[in-house]
């Protein structure tokens, strides 16, 4: 597999602070993706990371986990990443401390200067709190030379009114401008590509209404189950965890209108615009336009997989849902009558995150004798995971001397052009928080529009219970209905990976 080839200049001279330095969000994907843009080029020498942690250790002690966890990584590339790791290592340092006490942050006074980034690795209950004492304490006070920056990681807020509370909190002590709200879903290349697909192709933007396409789908399927994160994920669920953040942020780029340019700006006005635009349902309306379920005791790709209550940390009673589906509306000219089927769940049949974009049927047909409403309509695929790439069905004439219709796929799988597999996707996010570009974060109205969307589903779910599904199925009956009923259906999902 080639190299990506990157063409960037290395991001400036920085120091990243990680709370939460000793947790698997560090482990499995920061460290490995500022080792890979170490041997890409993306980020120099000049690089340094201080992580924070409550542990009781040194900076060698963090090393040495990590050199273990790269060990057992191996994989492609694995000399190549081994090199960067060994020019990484040695700058890597570590602080011992309570985030929620004042003294680490004297602490991180004293010795920070220059451009510093801190990165939110810890649960959500923190943000608040770190982002009042990194300012209180002036950490997030810039020179005319130097930048102080926070990103923060999903989930920001558990509803609407908590996103706007957490929202206020911070911007009344930093510049929205200085915070990185990430969702990693904008660090793949897929997603990113979604915008060039639409406004580089004319073929395809002038498609991208109403006039021709029926309806689109948005799939986020996992096989994984709960595993030993029910403490977490119970409180959580399927719609807080997935809807507002990665499946709107698909939503907004295929929903969004062509910005005036690519500044960041230009294009978060645009999804913003998109986001606000989903119909907030009344109550009645959302019970009859959304579905929620329940995985029970299943097998998955062979392997036997317990009920979700069955999982440490969840509530034999609990009600929380691991599958959603929705149908919702964007009421612009642009999409006036197409409706966005979005669905995400656990524990499902395949892996599997797409954006099916399906055609309006051909009004008349004269092959065969076949209807025009038996002809199989053409859709895009874009494909975000496991498979990265996009294909487009289309028919085509078979072979023969009758005049008759055969479906066929154009594909294209990055894989099979790019060197994009050794890429966690947080590769473009660093470097987007070490330049300063917020194109790919979301920012404070997006974030509200968002939950104001949700909002109305997790008022009807706060009585009853999730319908079930089980696990290594394609969801619940429900779901299948709630799309049925409008004469339409489920993609079927990827072949497991």
């Amino acid at each position: 597999m080639p190299t990506p080839d990157i063409h960037v200049p290395p991001a400036p001279p920085v120091t990243l602070v990680i709370f939460g330095a000793t947790g698997d969000l560090t482990r499995r994907l920061l460290v490995p993706a500022i080792i890979n843009m170490t041997r890409l080029g993306m980020a120099g020498d000049d690089l340094t990371v201080l992580g924070i942690g409550i542990e009781d250790r040194d900076a060698e002690d963090l090393r040495a986990s990590l050199d273990s966890f790269h060990a057992e990584a191996g994989g492609e590339g694995a000399v190549e990443k081994g090199a960067a790791w060994e020019r990484l290592r040695g700058r890597i340092d570590y602080l011992s401390g309570d985030f929620t006490k004042d003294a680490i942050y004297e602490t991180l006074s004293s010795r920070l200067s220059g451009n510093v980034a801190f990165y939110l690795a810890v649960p959500p209950r923190f943000f608040g709190d770190i982002v009042d004492r990194l300012a209180d304490h002036g950490l997030m006070r810039e020179g005319d030379d130097a930048f102080r920056r926070i990103a923060v990681e999903k989930p920001f807020g558990h509803d609407l009114a908590s996103a706007q509370a957490l929202n206020a909190r911070m911007l009344g002590k930093v510049a929205e401008r200085q915070l990185f709200r990430i969702d990693h879903f904008l660090g793949k290349e897929t997603v990113q590509n979604i915008m060039t697909a639409r406004f580089a192709n004319t073929m395809i933007e002038t498609l991208w209404t109403s006039n021709s396409i029926d309806h689109i789908q948005i799939t986020a399927a996992e096989t994984v189950d709960v595993g030993t994160r029910g403490s977490f994920y119970d409180p959580t669920g399927a719609l807080r965890d997935m809807v507002p953040n990665h499946l709107f942020q698909l939503l907004a780029m295929v929903a969004m209108e062509p910005p005036n340019s690519f500044d960041a700006e230009a294009i978060r006005d645009e999804k913003g615009k998109a986001l606000k635009a989903i119909r907030v349902y009344p109550p009645d309306e959302a019970r009859a336009n959304g579905v929620r379920g329940v995985y029970g005791a299943g097998e998955v790709q062979g392997k036997p997989v317990a009920a979700y209550h069955a999982a440490d940390g969840v509530s034999p009673d609990s009600t929380t849902e691991t599958y959603v589906a929705l149908k919702l509306m964007v009421d612009t000219w642009r999409w006036a009558g197409v409706p966005f089927y979005l669905r995400t769940g656990k524990a499902m049949t395949a892996r599997d995150t797409e954006v099916v974009v399906t055609f309006k049927h051909v009004p008349y047909a004269q092959f065969g004798g076949m209807g025009a409403e038996r002809l199989p309509p053409n859709r895009l695929i874009i494909q975000v995971q496991p498979d990265e790439g996009l294909s487009m069905e289309m028919l085509i004439k078979r072979p023969g001397l009758a005049v008759e219709t055969a479906p066929v796929s154009l594909d294209f799988h990055y894989a099979d052009r790019f060197g994009i597999a050794a890429l966690t996707g947080y590769e473009t996010l660093l470097y987007d928080l070490f330049t300063g570009d917020q194109t790919l974060f979301q920012r404070a109205d997006a974030i509200e529009a968002g939950w104001a969307a949700v909002q109305p589903f997790l008022d009807a779910w706060a009585e009853g219970k999730p319908d079930g599904y089980a696990a290594g199925s394609a969801g619940p009956q429900a779901a299948a209905d709630l799309i049925e009923r409008d004469g339409r259906a489920w993609h079927d999902l990827a072949a497991p990976d």
